[in-house]
């Protein structure tokens, strides 16, 4: 069966990575909400995410520790990354989630481009996903990303940019 055609998309050039704020946290919260929250869709054991990933206490908290930014489409804020890190070029995508009902359409792989070109002098990304997450570990794959190890059911990427 073919895949539903998606009513009036949204053109990815009318995407931009900006730094949350305070503000944000709310909105982030629901959103990282409903995405971590679809994971069970693709094998999570049931709703759920990692931690403080629907408190918006907890987004202010990680504005203040990490680069925090919004993910933001035609004016509306459509998710979030976190990164930590920046030393010797390594960064650690510490988390990227995207509304659910924009999946499937190029905006998550657009994100990730606009957020290496945010970090000109990164020479190394890792990242870590559940094992158990097909939909992420293929997206990452796509991206570039290989798998390093594989521990307790999680599943360790990484990717070295190009020189």
């Amino acid at each position: 069966m073919p895949k539903p055609e998606l009513p009036d998309p949204t053109p990815i050039s009318a995407l931009s990575l900006t730094l949350a704020q305070s503000s944000d946290a709310e909105a982030l919260a629901q959103i990282s909400k409903r995405a971590f929250d679809s994971d069970a869709a693709v094998g999570a054991p049931g709703a759920g995410g990692p931690p403080g990933y629907d408190s918006p206490a907890w987004q202010v908290e990680m504005m203040g520790q990490a680069v925090y930014l919004k993910i933001d489409l035609a004016g509306e804020i459509a998710g979030g990354a976190i990164v930590f890190g920046g030393r010797g070029g390594r960064y650690y995508l510490g988390r990227v989630f995207l509304d659910p009902h924009l999946h499937g359409r190029g905006i998550g792989l657009a994100v990730m481009d606009a957020l290496f070109a945010h970090f000109p002098d990164a020479d190394k990304w890792v990242l870590e996903t559940p094992s158990w997450n097909v939909r992420t570990r293929n997206f990452y794959r796509k991206l570039g990303f290989q798998l390093m190890k594989e521990s307790e059911g999680d599943l360790f990427f990484e990717k070295r940019m190009a020189e």
